[in-house]
C-alpha cells in the first residue's frame, strides 16, 4: 500500500519537524544564489533567524516574472559543475522559466513520482506507456524514471502518432499511460480506425492526467470510454514536475507531498493566508531541493486543501483538483470567466463530444464569447429542432454557471483540430484587448 511507510504515514508533528529541519537547509542554500542572497537582504531576513514555519510568511513571494528576470542561471544556488539536468518551461511571453537539478534532486524527483504510481496502485507488473512529449518538458522523463523505478516496463512512446500507441498499447500488454487529458478522448474516437471496436477491449487499468486542468466530468468520459481508472496528478517545472501532488487509490482528492514541498492557501488578491477549505491560490516551497531552490513560489493555481483525512492512511494533505488559474481568468465585459467553469459545464452534458473551443471576438466595441461544441456522432440525427434546443439548453446551462450571456456553436466531431500535447481551449481575436 505504502512505498515508503514512514514518510508516508509519520505524524503531523514528526512531518512538521522534517519540514522546518528541511526549511532551514533550504534557506542556507538559498542564501547562496545571487536573486535570494539580494532578495532576503532586501526585505531584511537573516536565513538563521526563521526558526519556526510560521516564520515562512515573513520571506517574500516568488514570482514567474522573479525566475525570467534571473535567467539563465541568478537563481543557482550550487556550482554549476554540480548540477546534471535542466529543464525549461516556454510559456506563452518572454524568456523560458528554467530549472536545475543535481542527482539528489533528480533522485528525490523520482522517488516522489514512483511513490506517487505506487499509491495509485501500479506494480512492477504493470506495463507504463508514456505518451507524454520528452525533451525540456518534464512530464517524459518525469514519470518515465518514476515509473522505472517502480519497477514496471516503461514504453517511451511520447506524444502523437496514433495508430502507433495503439499498436504499442497492443503487442505490449500496456496496463498503465500518462496522457492528456484531450489527447485521450482524441484516442478514444480514433481507436476503431485501428481494427479495435471498443477503446475497453485495449485493457488499460490506469490513466495518469497530467498538463491541463480537466473537470471531473471529462475524467469520468476518458474512464467510461477505456474502462481505466483515472488519475489526477499535478505538478509545475518549477517545483520539479509532475508528482507534486497526486490521487491515491481513494481518488479523492490529491496528497501534496508535504516532506518535499510546503503548501500555502493565500487569497490572491491580499496574498493573505486562507483557512482550510477555503479555495485560494495555492503557493509553494521547496524543501529537499539542493540545485535551485524556489522559496514561496506564487504558482497561480487555484484550490483547496481538503481538511478531512484520508481513509488510506497517508498525513500529508490533500488539496482538490486544480478549479483554474488566476492568470487563465478572462474578463469578458467585466464579467471574470475561467475556461474550466465552461468544461465544468459541457462534460456534464452526453450529448458533447471530447472537446470545446472559446472564440473571444469584439462586435461593436463590445466583447463577445462564442463556445464551439464538438457533439458526440448520436447527437446528429439530422432533426434541427433537436439540435436547435440542444444549442439553447447548453446556452442557458452556461449563462446560468457564468452569469454571462454566451453564444454556443455546434460543431461535427473532428471539427475543432484534435490537440496531441496541451489543448487550445481560447482563442482571443478581440486584439490587443
Amino acid at each position: 500500500m505504502y512505498l515508503h511507510p514512514h514518510l508516508e504515514t509519520m505524524s503531523r508533528r514528526d512531518l512538521e519537524a522534517l519540514q522546518l529541519e528541511r526549511l532551514q537547509r533550504t534557506l542556507a542554500l538559498a542564501a547562496e544564489a545571487p536573486f535570494y542572497r539580494e532578495r532576503l537582504a532586501s526585505a531584511g531576513i537573516e536565513p538563521a533567524r526563521i526558526r519556526s514555519l510560521a516564520d515562512l510568511r515573513h520571506i517574500p513571494l516568488t514570482s514567474k516574472d522573479d525566475l525570467r528576470r534571473s535567467y539563465p542561471k541568478g537563481m543557482l544556488a550550487v556550482a554549476e559543475e554540480d548540477v546534471v539536468r535542466m529543464h525549461a518551461s516556454s510559456g506563452t511571453t518572454g524568456k523560458p522559466t528554467v530549472i536545475f537539478h543535481t542527482a539528489h534532486d533528480l533522485d528525490a524527483w523520482t522517488d516522489l513520482v514512483a511513490r506517487s504510481l505506487y499509491a495509485a496502485g501500479m506494480r512492477r507488473r504493470d506495463v507504463f506507456q508514456n505518451m507524454m512529449t520528452y525533451g525540456l518538458f518534464t512530464g517524459g522523463l518525469g514519470l518515465h524514471y518514476g515509473a522505472e523505478r517502480v519497477g514496471m516496463l516503461v514504453i517511451p512512446a511520447s506524444s502523437g502518432n496514433s495508430k502507433r500507441q495503439v499498436q504499442l498499447i497492443q503487442d505490449f500488454g500496456t496496463t498503465a499511460v500518462h496522457i492528456t487529458p484531450s489527447y485521450a478522448l482524441h484516442l478514444a474516437q480514433e481507436v476503431p480506425q485501428f481494427g479495435v471496436a471498443d477503446p475497453r477491449d485495449l485493457g488499460l487499468k490506469f490513466a495518469v492526467m497530467g498538463a491541463e486542468p480537466y473537470s471531473i466530468g471529462t475524467a469520468r468520459k476518458i474512464e467510461a470510454a477505456f474502462g481505466a481508472k483515472v488519475f489526477n496528478c499535478y505538478g509545475l517545472s518549477e517545483m520539479n514536475g509532475p508528482a507534486v501532488a497526486f490521487e491515491c487509490a481513494e481518488r479523492n482528492g490529491m496528497h501534496l507531498w508535504e516532506d518535499n514541498y510546503i503548501l500555502e492557501i493565500l487569497d490572491p488578491e491580499t496574498l493573505e493566508p486562507l483557512p482550510p477549505g477555503a479555495k485560494g491560490e495555492l503557493v509553494l516551497t521547496t524543501i529537499n531541493r539542493t540545485g535551485m531552490p524556489i522559496l514561496r513560489y506564487r504558482t497561480k493555481d487555484l484550490t483547496r486543501i481538503l481538511p478531512e483525512p484520508c481513509p488510506c492512511g497517508r498525513v500529508h494533505q490533500r488539496i482538490e483538483r486544480i478549479m483554474g488559474r488566476t492568470d487563465d481568468m478572462l474578463i469578458i465585459g467585466g464579467v471574470n470567466v475561467f475556461p474550466s467553469q465552461v468544461e465544468h459545464v459541457l462534460m456534464e452534458l452526453p450529448e458533447v463530444g471530447s472537446t470545446y473551443q472559446i472564440v473571444l471576438t469584439k462586435e461593436n466595441c463590445l466583447d463577445r464569447m462564442t463556445v464551439k461544441v464538438e457533439l458526440r456522432d448520436p447527437a446528429f440525427t439530422g432533426n434541427l429542432a433537436q439540435l436547435h434546443a440542444l444549442q439553447k439548453r447548453i446556452e442557458h446551462e452556461l449563462k446560468s454557471a457564468l452569469l454571462l450571456t454566451c453564444r454556443v456553436k455546434l460543431v461535427e466531431p473532428g471539427d475543432i483540430p484534435p490537440s496531441q500535447g496541451k489543448a487550445v481551449r481560447v482563442v482571443d481575436e478581440r486584439g490587443g484587448n
